[in-house]
């Protein structure tokens, strides 16, 4: 498509030049015809000349609508080639960027926040693409329209192209001086934007919070004071543009006045004629836009160097995830931690230290502990969101960075202890995980997750849709839901992630129950607060500071008297005066 532009390009400009020489002609025979009429003066032929002259004016306004209406098409063809051109190259862009978030790891994410994420794929891809396509339009245009028109200038008087192109080497200058000034700023621009969409993406998913402590005033000022610095920096930047393009016209102008006055001298000297003069000044004219183009043309480029660059630094992260090839399809689900320790990018202090386990198919392991003890640093490993610092995890006897990423995670199922559900229907939801599931198989997860009711009491059933983040749903549908979402995929190894917090009891006894009976043959790792809830896991992981404190089942753990006696004696006295 670029080249056939190019050629759309020429021929359009060829066709700009040409009303020009049309004029000059129409000039040249006005004067002549003027001096004709006026010699026959008194004569009945006058009337005849008259007639003429106003025929050949005709045809001259007629050849140069015509001009300009064949320029118009090409121009046409033009911007539906490069302008087309453009548009593709940002939608492989967008796709090329989205795609290598997704590779990225939970790391990037936890360093990144969402709205600069956002701002690189729709405002910094948008800059490169009118770099891509008007930029670049407009910049050929330029050139082939300076060459065509210095070219017929030079072919008229040397002289008077000399003196009009004077400006020319101040306006280079100028311009050089600016587009400096215009990339700082545009930068700034760019970093500002980041951090308001940052805010604005932040302050609309924690409404409720804000509202409920009555907190919008502050917001609101935090906000103005946000896009009071993006406003000053776009108008420092419009500062500068402001000033340049009058100087621009300014340097036109002379250039018009020198045509004039040079133009002028010639005429009296017999080395070119009145229309020759004519012919000059359209084309200082059309030189106006070209000249005015080339300073916004020039801020498009930096803006699109400075956008650029901002998405090439997440580009040029390498994704710290690599899969294995190790095929997974026939996963047994048999997991081993040896010596695992892992700590956090961004921390100092590791998230656990020295994990040694064992989970064969068709058991339930179980972790508990208090907060900060590193029970979802194990799910996020087993995940393999990351690898361990030190240790090995083994899955099936490989190594996990060994397996096909994609399979083995398509294996799993995972509830989330922060439940994410998607702004759609409650049916699209459960099956988000599995993209053949039926209404019947939706039916059956719901059941099971012990949500089906709560879910046929809506209008809709599952066809209501729950708003962002499941707004219109309670604490403990969203976490059933979340489990139904994960118990859909028939996984070989399932994590629950502290996700029965906002169920009770009897609930959550009805979900354990069809849990067991689901995963059978099939591994178990629930991670939980509430002793209850796992008491009959085939093993018990207690973990203290990263590190595993007691191991063993319900009864062992009871019989050492150690923490997890003192946390199932404690819970168990909290419900009792709960009861009361």
């Amino acid at each position: 498509m670029f080249m056939p532009g190019i050629l759309f390009v020429i021929i359009s400009n060829a066709f700009a030049v040409l009303p020009a020489l049309v004029i000059r002609i129409a000039f040249e025979l006005v004067n002549e015809n003027i001096s004709i009429y006026q010699l026959f003066d008194g004569f009945e032929r006058q009337k005849l000349i008259y007639d003429l002259f106003g025929y050949s004016l005709l045809l001259f306004g007629i050849s140069v609508l015509v001009l300009a209406l064949v320029r118009g098409l090409f121009l046409f063809f033009m911007r539906q080639t490069i302008i087309l051109m453009s548009r593709h190259i940002e939608y492989d862009l967008k796709n090329e960027i989205y795609q290598h978030y997704q590779q990225l790891s939970m790391a990037f994410y936890r360093k990144n926040n969402t709205g600069d994420l956002m701002t690189r794929v729709t405002e910094d891809v948008s800059r490169v693409r009118m770099y891509l396509g008007p930029a670049i339009m407009y910049t050929i245009n330029t050139a082939i329209l300076f060459v065509l028109i210095i070219y017929s200038m030079l072919t008229v008087n040397i002289k008077l192209t000399v003196y009009c192109l004077l400006p020319l080497p101040l306006m280079a200058v100028l311009i050089y001086y600016v587009t400096t000034i215009i990339n700082h700023r545009s930068e700034r621009i760019q970093q500002q934007l980041s951090v308001l969409s940052s805010f604005v993406q932040e302050t609309f998913s924690g409404i409720r919070i804000i509202k409920s402590y009555v907190r919008e005033e502050d917001i609101r000022a935090k906000f103005a004071e946000e896009s009071n610095r993006y406003k000053q920096k776009s108008m420092a930047l419009a500062g500068v543009q402001a000033l340049f393009f009058p100087i621009m016209l300014l340097l036109v102008g002379l250039s018009t006045i020198a045509t004039v006055y040079v133009g002028g001298q010639e005429v009296i000297s017999g080395t070119i004629t009145s229309g020759n003069i004519a012919e000059f000044i359209i084309y200082v004219n059309q030189l106006t836009f070209p000249v005015m183009s080339l300073g916004w043309v020039t801020s498009l480029i930096q803006r699109a160097a400075a956008s650029q660059k901002r998405i090439n630094e997440f580009l040029d992260t390498k994704p710290e995830i690599i899969s294995g090839s190790a095929s997974t399809q026939h996963l047994k689900g048999e997991i081993e931690f040896k010596n695992v320790s892992f700590t956090y990018p961004e921390k100092n202090t590791k998230a656990i230290d020295n994990i040694s386990f064992n989970a064969k198919p068709g058991e339930m392991i179980a972790i508990i502990g208090k907060t900060g003890s590193g029970k979802s640093t194990i799910a996020n490993l087993l995940l393999r969101m990351y690898d361990p610092s030190d240790g090995t995890i083994l899955i099936d006897g490989k190594e996990i960075n060994q397996v096909n990423l994609h399979d083995y995670r398509n294996t799993i199922g995972i509830v989330p202890q922060d439940v994410f559900l998607f702004s759609d229907t409650i049916h699209k939801n459960i099956a988000f995980g599995i993209s053949s599931a039926t209404s019947e198989k939706t039916a059956a997860a719901a059941r099971e997750a012990a949500v089906y009711d709560n879910i046929m009491e809506f209008e809709k059933g599952f066809e209501t849709l729950i708003g962002e983040r499941g707004v219109m749903l309670s604490g403990g549908q969203k976490q059933r839901i979340s489990i139904a979402r994960a118990l859909i995929k028939d996984p070989q190894i399932l994590i629950f992630d502290d996700c029965l917090s906002a169920v009770d009891t009897h609930t959550e006894e009805e979900i354990l129950k069809n849990l067991g009976k689901k995963m059978q043959q099939k591994t178990s790792i629930i991670i939980a607060h509430r002793v209850t809830t796992i008491k009959n896991a085939d093993m018990i992981l207690v973990l203290e500071n990263g590190k595993i404190a007691e191991k063993g089942d319900h009864d062992t753990l009871m019989a050492l008297r150690g923490n997890y006696f003192e946390l199932y004696e404690r819970q168990l006295l909290d419900e009792q005066e709960m009861e009361e």
